[in-house]
């Protein structure tokens, strides 16, 4: 792991890249493929540099998925091919940009789950005489009574549901279907080893175990009537890092995805079933002490996204023993620390780790790849390479 052992003159604040257990982690994941090929979900990376040392390091990863239409774009400038977008896209201008390239020999796949939003491809694909290349996204979330179990995203539920739109994609002369997608996220992110809160890990556990055989139902019976109208899918996408243990089972899923695993950001110490090396941290620099036993860095309000909570903040972990400050936290220009024993001195550097994974990359321009406690390389960032993909 990463510690305070870092060159004396590193300008900080820095985004640190521990390479052996970065590479641990992909050597991890990589043996959860269980035959399958896994597609690298990029929101969770957000370096081009990252994103190649994964594809080196196993030939199982294979694809990516990315949040953006514009990132898809720019990542096929980049050289990449065989880029999925998670999420539907109605920007007229950035399809068009990729049904063009799509015409001329890249496999960038477009997410849809409604009627309109096939005829707004099939469109915009005809106007430039290009290709747009079709998935649909299937709702693998489960229901117990009035509980909702999962994420909202796709309203399509069954396998009539996904029929409609494939022979309708089937028809349209500038699309061409491929397949379908079910992100599982009540399995793949939700966490179920939370600190003090047993309660609700027993019930998340719980509705995990009864939602894996619903979602395993789902999709074998979606597939097969896709089959039988003569539709059969090139790729049956499924799961996240999260999932990979359960999703990897499933005869009829094609391809994985995995992404937040290969940081292995502060989320996944609350996963029951499964453990990566902490790979990406950050370090600051302290600037003053207002206190006997308080540090105060500079910067370090790198809060993560979703339902605001203490589970989104990032937090010290070298030197050990650091804690936030419960009126304070991590803020926008400082962080105050506080330590019962340790003593560091202004100038000294205290090292974190966020809550998600990708997101951080949005705060600096490069990574600085550290192996053996010294940086060996320095990895740009989307932000470092100009680029802002909202």
């Amino acid at each position: 792991m990463i510690t305070e052992n870092l060159p004396d003159d590193l300008s900080l604040p820095a985004l640190l890249l521990d390479l052996d257990a970065f590479d641990q982690n992909c050597k991890m994941i990589a043996e959860k493929a269980n035959g399958k090929t896994i597609r690298i979900a990029s929101k969770s990376i957000r370096s081009v540099p990252v994103l190649k040392r994964i594809f080196e390091s196993n030939e199982v990863f294979k694809g990516l998925m990315c949040y953006s239409p514009y990132e898809a774009i720019f990542l096929a400038e980049q050289g990449f091919d065989d880029i999925l977008l998670g999420y539907p896209c109605w920007d007229p201008e950035a399809l068009a940009q990729i049904a063009a390239l799509n015409g001329a020999g890249k496999q960038i796949t477009c997410m849809v789950d409604s009627m309109e939003q096939i005829r707004h491809l099939n469109k915009i694909s005809e106007k430039v005489n290009g290709l747009i290349f079709v998935c649909i996204d299937v709702d693998m979330s489960t229901t117990f009574g009035s509980l909702h179990f999962g994420v909202r995203r796709s309203p399509l539920k069954t396998e009539n549901d996904v029929i409609r739109l494939a022979m309708v994609i089937k028809d349209s002369p500038n699309l061409k279907f491929l397949g379908v997608m079910g992100y599982e996220a009540q399995i793949a992110g939700v966490g179920d080893r939370l600190p003090s809160q047993q309660v609700k890990n027993h019930v998340v556990t719980m509705l995990k175990k009864k939602s894996i055989h619903t979602i395993k139902r789902r999709r074998e019976r979606i597939v097969r009537a896709l089959e039988k109208e003569g539709l059969k899918p090139v790729l049956v996408n499924g799961g996240g890092t999260g999932s990979l243990n359960t999703t990897s089972k499933e005869e009829c899923v094609t391809e994985l995805t995995a992404g937040s695993g290969f940081y292995s950001p502060l989320l996944f110490d609350y996963y029951r079933d499964f453990h990566f090396k902490p790979a990406l941290f950050f370090a600051l620099q302290v600037v003053r002490k207002p206190a006997s036993n308080i540090y105060t860095c500079l910067g370090g309000g790198y809060i993560a996204s979703g339902p605001h909570g203490k589970d989104k903040v990032p937090q010290p972990v070298y030197p050990p023993g650091g804690k936030l400050l419960s009126f304070e936290g991590a803020g926008e220009v400082q962080t105050p620390v506080y330590y019962e024993r340790e003593t560091l001195e202004i100038g000294d550097p205290i090292i974190f780790r966020a809550a998600k994974a990708g997101e951080i990359c949005e705060r600096f321009d490069e990574i600085l790849c550290v192996d053996q406690q010294q940086v060996v390389d320095r990895y740009l960032t989307y932000r470092g390479e100009g680029k802002c993909f909202l």
